[in-house]
């Protein structure tokens, strides 16, 4: 058996709601131990096209595999998309990491708490051995002083760091990143694009969505520029950001560069 090398492949994506149509066809392939962003101006589909990935978002046409396994959708008679196989998604889901625009943390729970929810409940790890592995994970991101804070009593840096932590504390395959910075103030900004970078220095394989265009061009090994619901331009991000093909990926880089 051939070995697979792709943490993620799509397959001819499409997702309309009601009459607007966001993706169009959309296929890529984000490799294994890599970083995949995905650029583009607000509206163009890339938040869309992240959430098809863990049928969060259940795409009306197309197929996406998450390592051998393939997910698949169908039209219910009223036209709604579902998920084909729900056993099979419930059991994909827990190897993939979804990091939210706003944080997603559940507020009554502490972040110690926030961080050993999935590993317990849902994987039934040992309770010790969760939580040893929590409050590593805690000192990874730089907050071993706050397990038993609350998530209103953190700024929103601290905040995302902790949804990266609790991402982490499921040991996924794939980390889903959607626009992880963009709710946060920009003094904020830093700490949480530094976490990234570690967890993209120690060859984790992830997805990224983000406005942050120079950290994309730092971080990422292969970037996909989208335009209209579809992918304008894609390749190695030092060919995109500095040789782009396509005049809409140019006028979209112009106020960065």
């Amino acid at each position: 058996m051939t070995a697979i090398s792709y943490a993620v492949r799509a397959e001819h994506i499409h997702k309309s709601f009601g009459s607007n149509e966001v993706l169009r066809g959309i296929s890529f392939t984000a490799e294994q131990g890599k970083v995949l962003s995905i650029i583009g101006a607000s509206g163009s589909g890339k938040s869309t096209l992240l959430r098809c990935v863990n049928h969060l978002v259940v795409p009306d046409e197309g197929l996406v595999h998450i390592g051998a396994e393939t997910l698949r959708s169908h039209k219910q008679r009223d036209g709604k998309a579902v998920s084909s196989d729900t056993r099979q998604l419930e059991r994909v889901r827990a190897r993939l990491g979804m990091v939210f625009q706003n944080f997603n943390l559940w507020s009554h729970r502490n972040v110690l708490q926030n961080l050993l929810e999935g590993p317990l409940h849902v994987q039934h790890r040992p309770k010790a051995e969760a939580t040893e592995h929590a409050l590593s994970l805690l000192a990874k991101v730089g907050l071993s002083d706050k397990k038993d804070a609350y998530p209103s009593e953190l700024s929103g840096g601290q905040q995302q760091r902790v949804a990266i932590a609790r991402a982490l504390a499921m040991n996924p395959d794939v980390l889903l990143f959607d626009e992880p910075t963009s709710a946060l103030d920009p003094e904020m900004v830093g700490e949480v694009l530094r976490v990234i970078r570690q967890l993209a220095e120690e060859g984790r394989s992830m997805i990224l969505v983000t406005h942050e265009m120079r950290f994309a061009q730092d971080v990422s090994d292969h970037t996909l520029f989208m335009h209209n619901g579809q992918i304008e331009e894609e390749g190695p991000p030092d060919q995109l950001f500095k040789q782009p093909k396509s005049q809409r990926l140019r006028q979209f880089l112009q106020p960065t560069y």
